[in-house]
Parts: structure tokens; C-alpha cells; sequence
């Protein structure tokens, strides 16, 4: 652990069912912008992570700066992630094919100069909806020629031609999140595994130091669900070995009563020293704080 981690420590923590702390206090404002976001996403029937995730952060997306995530590939998802607040089961067969063209023509009315796009899993798909993603990018491309699009993709299982499809859409920006510490992914991603999810990066972060990906490769965990701040450390050193450039680290907030219950409030100096620790590592760009998700001011991470 770096000195700087040592110095701060963990600080102490509240016990799970004490009301939330200030630092995670949320205002609510629905100005009109709110509104029309959430009108043209209905109109478009398209599902976003804002609403299928309850991000703490929909009030600001939407109504400050009339950007959303957009979610496609359906919104009922193959697995049953301990932490995930969107519905699983079986999801109906085949994909919508006009989704790429809507999530287009939503990207052109909202303005969004950088488009971030990810999906329920879709295990039951052979290439876990990897076309589709490449579809719904160059449909972004045509009509947006602009916009820098984001994926957040699953791991589609390991399919082996699955990341070559996503790839050669071109997407400014590839990110898979690996959520929480290996210790957890049984309790907390019982259909994953870590080390396949690390592979996926760097394969991909491999591509681009061989110049056959031009992006960036970016990923994401959230913390306060039983893993211990070392544990936390040396993840953040696996995901920096793998090559990735950009990450985020955010609180987990338990979604509802049956999902994993939340093991402490991480407070905001150790949200720091976490980025302190990824900066030093040679990160390009980290976002680390109690609110943060993975799409939380992505456009940043492209800054010059």
C-alpha cells in the first residue's frame, strides 16, 4: 500500500442500516430539461442505465446536462448479479433492429457530444449481442460524425470473435467493469469470472499498443460491499497491469432489500487516496468518490 494510503487509512465506518451520510445526500431537481430527456426516451422506447440501474446521478445527468446512458439489447438480463437492480430472466429472442437507428436519432436531438452505450448480458445470444454494439456504434457515427461513443460492454463469455466485432465499429472508448475484488465475484458476479473479465482488457489495451484499436480501454469498481482496502489496491494494480488507461471507483448503494446489503460508507478522503494511488500507477484518468459510476463525466476522460 502506498504511503499515501497509509496515511489516510479507512477511516471509521457507520454500521450498514444507519441513515446514509451527507457526503451521499442526493438533490432532487427535475427542471424542464429532466423532463424532456425522460419524454423523448420514451417516445424512442429506449431503456437507459439511469433508470434500469437507479443511478444516484439521473437528477444531474438528465436535468444539468441532458446526457443519459443508454442501455440496449432489451432490459431483462441473463444473469443475477448480487449488486444490480435490473431485472433478470429470460429475455425474448433476437434483438431490435431498429435500436440503432433510435439511439441515433436520440444522441442527434439530445446534443450528446459523447455517447455512452452498454447492455444487459446476453448470454443467450452466440456473440452476446457483440454485433449489436457494433451496429448501434456506426449508426451513431453516420449521423452524429462528432460524437465520441463509449461502450460498456459485458464479457461475452469469452466468445473469442466477439471483441473483433466491437472493435471494428471503432468506438472512441471500450470499458468493461470489474465491479468488485476477486474474493467477491462468487457472492457479488456468480455468472462471471475475474480473470476473464481482466483478459478482455487487456486483450483489448494489447490491440491498441499494436495499433490495430485506436481507443482507449477503461474500467470500473465499486466498493463498500466487504472487500478490504488492500484488496481494493490490488485490483486497482491487476486492472493498471492489464493496460487499462481510465477507471472509476464509486460507492455501492444497495438497490433494494434482496440485493447485497452494503458493508460500509467509504468516506470521501479514502475515495482520494484511491485516486492518489491510480494516478501514481500511470492511470490517465481516474474518478474516485462516493458517487461516482462508470459513465459519471466519461466526456472528462478525453479531455486533451
Amino acid at each position: 500500500m502506498s504511503d499515501s494510503l497509509v496515511k489516510i487509512g479507512a477511516p471509521p465506518t457507520q454500521p450498514p442500516r444507519e441513515p446514509r451520510p451527507d457526503w451521499l445526500r442526493i438533490r432532487l431537481k427535475t427542471p424542464p430539461r429532466f423532463h424532456e430527456v425522460r419524454r423523448l426516451v420514451e417516445d424512442l422506447n429506449l431503456n437507459t442505465v439511469c433508470q434500469e440501474a437507479r443511478c444516484p446521478n439521473i437528477y444531474e445527468c438528465w436535468g444539468e446536462h441532458g446526457t443519459a446512458t443508454f442501455m440496449i439489447l432489451g432490459d431483462i438480463c441473463t444473469r443475477r448479479c448480487g449488486f444490480c437492480a435490473v431485472t433478470s430472466g429470460r429475455p425474448a429472442a433476437g434483438v431490435d433492429a431498429d435500436e440503432p437507428d433510435h439511439v441515433a436519432e436520440a444522441v442527434e436531438t439530445m446534443g450528446i457530444r459523447h455517447a455512452v452505450i452498454t447492455s444487459v448480458d446476453r448470454d443467450d445470444l452466440p456473440d452476446g449481442g457483440a454485433r449489436h454494439f457494433a451496429d448501434v456504434t456506426r449508426a451513431i457515427h453516420r449521423r452524429n460524425p462528432d460524437t465520441a461513443v463509449e461502450l460498456l460492454t459485458p464479457d461475452f463469455r469469452g466468445v473469442p470473435e466477439a471483441l473483433d466485432i466491437v472493435l471494428g465499429a471503432k468506438p472512441e472508448v471500450f470499458s468493461h467493469n470489474m465491479e468488485t475484488v476477486p474474493r467477491l465475484y462468487r457472492s457479488a458476479r456468480p455468472g462471471s469470472r475475474y480473470h476473464r473479465s481482466i483478459e478482455l482488457l487487456a486483450d483489448c489495451a494489447s490491440r491498441r499498443e499494436r495499433g490495430s484499436y485506436a481507443g482507449r480501454v477503461k474500467t470500473g469498481i465499486m466498493i463498500g460491499i466487504g472487500e478490504t482496502p488492500d484488496e481494493i489496491v490490488e485490483t486497482i494494480r491487476d486492472i493498471r497491469a492489464a493496460g487499462v488507461e481510465i477507471l472509476t471507483i464509486g460507492q455501492y448503494l444497495q438497490p433494494t432489500a434482496q440485493h447485497l446489503p452494503v458493508d460500509r460508507w467509504v468516506h470521501p478522503d479514502e475515495f482520494a487516496s484511491y485516486r492518489e494511488e491510480a494516478l501514481r500507477l500511470g492511470f490517465s484518468h481516474c474518478e474516485s468518490g462516493p458517487l461516482v459510476r462508470s459513465s459519471y463525466h466519461a466526456h472528462e476522460a478525453l479531455a486533451p
